[in-house]
């Protein structure tokens, strides 16, 4: 019973602080501050979930954003041709929607993931890269979707509490199933995948399931993503996207949540952040400087700023150093 409890309190203490955050941001932040916000929390769901496969299954997936168009797109249609299929309140219309678009992430990682998580390494790379490249050429050329013109008109029904919810469901998601058995298979896989076998893991079921998780929650990011910037084009999902989320991954550390909530916000906010040094040189130095910080930090962090450790070890080690 304590248990039951327990479980049941931490998501309404999210949901209550959520909807607090979602009153009290517009109050004190102008809409440019929100808009950093809500990409922040994008960023953070698709790098929290790239992390699933490539730092704790050890693969390499560079096609996230393929997954992130297909929920996007889903969602956007679903919205646009069925306004009210699930009811008159526009939240639950949109939070049904963004299932949706994840469901049909998650049967496109299915679909790519089952014939080629057989290979590793660069092969699965060049893979996943051309699913992304195949994606965006395919929406180009659908008419029904906006084709090349894009996707416009979408209502705004994403904010800042929906953008905080999906980040704790992708975040308390990745945690849970890593400290259950499921997760030491994932590490199992990374580690050594040919030990894990001959332990009687099935590699390539785990594989699988790791990236159809990471794929439905792609399509959950690409679903804020439509209806919070209300338009679409595929060339918002371009490669460039997908290696951005990568970035983010490897600088927060292969194998940490943590390290992908910080990336992400990190690699969100820095090219922002460097936009006054352009008013004031008047060259635009933004992408230089962005470039060498990265650069800096993998040089002298290698292994990401958190490695495979979360807040939680880090903090653990500062008493432990202290006490």
């Amino acid at each position: 019973m304590v248990d039951f409890k327990r479980s049941i309190l931490m998501p309404v203490l999210v949901i209550l602080v959520c909807l607090g955050i979602d009153y009290v941001v517009p109050e004190i932040f102008n809409p440019y501050l929100q808009t950093l916000i809500a990409y922040s929390g994008i960023n953070i769901i698709l790098a929290v979930s790239l992390n699933l496969v490539n730092g704790f299954t050890g693969q390499f997936s560079i096609g996230h954003a393929g997954f992130m168009a297909a929920g996007a797109y889903m969602s956007a249609f679903l919205t646009m041709t069925f306004p009210h299929w699930a009811g008159p309140i526009v939240g639950l219309n949109f939070f049904f929607n963004t299932i949706a678009g994840g469901l049909l992430a998650a049967a496109a990682g299915f679909a790519v993931g089952l014939p080629s998580l057989r290979l590793k390494g660069d092969y699965l790379a060049i893979v996943t890269l051309g699913f992304g490249e195949i994606i965006r050429v395919v929406l180009l050329n659908i008419e029904a979707v906006g084709g090349a013109r894009g996707m416009y008109g979408i209502h705004h029904s994403a904010s800042i509490f929906w953008t905080g919810f999906w980040v704790f469901i992708c975040c308390f998601t990745v945690t849970r199933l890593m400290n259950s058995t499921h997760g030491r298979a994932f590490l199992s896989v990374r580690e050594d995948e040919i030990a894990a076998e001959s332990m009687g893991v099935d590699t390539t079921k785990y594989k699988v399931r790791a990236f159809v998780i990471s794929s439905f929650f792609a399509g959950v990011a690409g679903s804020i993503f439509a209806h919070y910037l209300c338009y679409l084009n595929p060339s918002s999902f371009a490669f460039m996207k997908s290696i951005d989320v990568v970035v983010m991954v490897v600088l927060g550390g292969m194998g940490s949540i943590s390290g992908s909530f910080v990336a992400a916000i990190i690699i969100t906010l820095l090219p922002e952040a460097l936009r006054p040094l352009q008013e004031i040189t008047t060259i635009d130095f933004r992408m230089v400087i962005y470039s060498l910080t990265l650069i800096v930090l993998m040089l002298t962090k290698p292994q990401g700023l958190f490695g495979e450790l979360e807040i939680s070890d880090l903090f653990r080690k500062y008493v432990k150093r202290h006490s």
